[in-house]
């Protein structure tokens, strides 16, 4: 690289932790580009359709950052690359592929749902609960006009809440932990106590049937989905007892992934979760392992937008040069960080997951390999998820799993690895062809 870089910061994500650590780099005087393949800022959290309006306080900060920072929306980032003295953001989008240079570069990629199979999963009208909420507040789209809602997590309040209040039916929100969420730490529980009954005064108004210690373990349908089993579980998820019910649409979700793949990229080092899942390291700053790269939002760890915002605001102070962090920031990421870990622990993914599932249902839906051919590949002599993937294919297809990279190192039974992609977003061959050849 040669010359006079372009930026100060190049942000990779335009959710709250993204817009928050490029508008505070910006109004320190940084030069500050913000990247996101969505066509609105707000990632998921804020999502929201053409015309609407995002959250308010969310919604002036974009405001405030359109005015002060460059923003390049619709922009896939599937690799970041140091050269010499900074860093090479490589993004594709309409257009072609793009270059962007800087100094540093925020992280601040969000996550992506947690699903697990089940018999069924594949059918249309399936999906995931964040799925179903973007088509909500994307594109004010139902999924369904009867849906069941099931998983694990509080995000499948606001889903059901949401889908009830936008006219669908939902026939049931089943929660498949049966433990007392955060009754164990009431002090953390009371901040979010007029969130949490405004969800169940919507469920409650809606006549939407709250099941703790359930779970869907099957779909049906011949070509789209007609109904789903609804099993009762014990405290490990073995099944006690099953049930039928009629839906045109599922949404399910065992929580979330952190996209952490343009930061192992570059080497940055990773560290697990509460919950054992892979995510950035940082240190009191938001910085990685790594120079001039920082990390902020789900990539550090799940924690919801709040979390989110604040790490945003304090890389945005670091990467201008502030000297200190404000104490209030450091307090309000501590315990915004201790909620979030007892969340996880209040709703874990309990291993009787894994006998719902038959010698033909999918684990990997890109490469459609059943349960059966990793069992083979495991009598064969695969002793990790790798081998698998080497043996049997999943995790090999479009979505580099993603959707099964979870399901297979439990069914491995090894701790998650850190995702090695060098690809880190689906491109074409032809933007690839467009890389300039290096000289050797």
């Amino acid at each position: 690289m040669s010359g006079e870089l372009t930026y100060d910061l190049a942000v990779v994500g335009g959710g709250p932790a993204g817009v928050a650590g490029a508008l505070t780099a910006a109004l320190a005087g940084r030069r500050v580009v913000l990247l996101d393949s969505g066509p609105r800022l707000g990632g998921q959290y804020f999502r929201h359709a053409h015309g609407a309006s995002p959250e308010p306080r969310f919604a002036r900060q974009a405001h405030a950052l359109l005015q002060r920072a460059g923003v390049l929306l619709g922009r896939q980032v599937w690799a970041l690359a140091r050269e010499d003295d900074g860093l090479v953001v490589h993004t594709h989008g309409r257009g072609g592929r793009q270059e962007v240079r800087a100094r540093h570069v925020l992280i601040a990629t969000g996550a992506h749902d947690r699903p697990l199979p089940f018999p069924g999963w594949t059918l249309p009208g399936v999906l995931t609960a964040g799925g179903a909420q973007a088509l909500l507040k994307g594109e004010n789209v139902l999924a369904g006009k009867r849906v069941a809602v099931a998983g694990t997590g509080p995000f499948l309040l606001p889903v059901a809440a949401g889908l009830a209040g936008a006219g669908a039916h939902v026939v049931g929100l089943f929660e498949a932990s049966g433990g007392l969420g955060l009754a164990r730490h009431p002090v953390m529980a009371l901040g979010k106590a007029g969130e949490a009954a405004g969800y169940a005064l919507a469920l409650a108004a809606h006549r939407v049937p709250y099941r703790r210690n359930h779970a869907v373990i099957a779909a049906h349908g011949d070509d789209e989905l007609r109904g789903v089993t609804v099993a009762r579980l014990d405290r490990d998820w073995n099944v006690l007892g099953t049930e039928e019910v009629a839906c045109d649409a599922l949404a399910t979700g065992y929580g979330f992934v952190p996209q952490i793949e343009l930061a192992v990229q570059l080497g940055c080092r990773t560290r697990a979760d509460a919950d054992g899942t892979p995510v950035v390291e940082v240190d009191a700053r938001q910085r990685t392992s790594v120079p001039g790269v920082w990390a902020a939002g789900e990539p550090t760890g799940v924690g919801g937008w709040a979390l989110a915002e604040i790490e945003g605001r304090i890389a945005g102070l670091a990467v201008a040069g502030a000297r200190e962090v404000p104490g209030l920031l450091l307090r309000r990421r501590a315990r915004l960080r201790a909620f979030a870990a007892a969340l996880q622990a209040a709703y874990p993914v309990k291993a009787g997951w894994q006998s719902w599932l038959t010698g033909d249902t999918l684990v990997c839906r890109c490469e459609e390999v059943p349960l059966a051919r990793v069992h083979a590949a495991r009598e064969l002599g695969a002793t990790d998820a790798r081998s698998i993937k080497l043996l049997a294919r999943p995790g090999m297809g479009w979505c580099q799993g993603r959707m099964c990279g979870y399901a297979l190192s439990c069914l491995a039974g090894e701790a998650q690895q850190p995702p090695r992609r060098p690809i880190a977003q689906p491109i074409t061959l032809g933007a690839l062809a467009e890389l300039p050849q290096k000289e050797h």
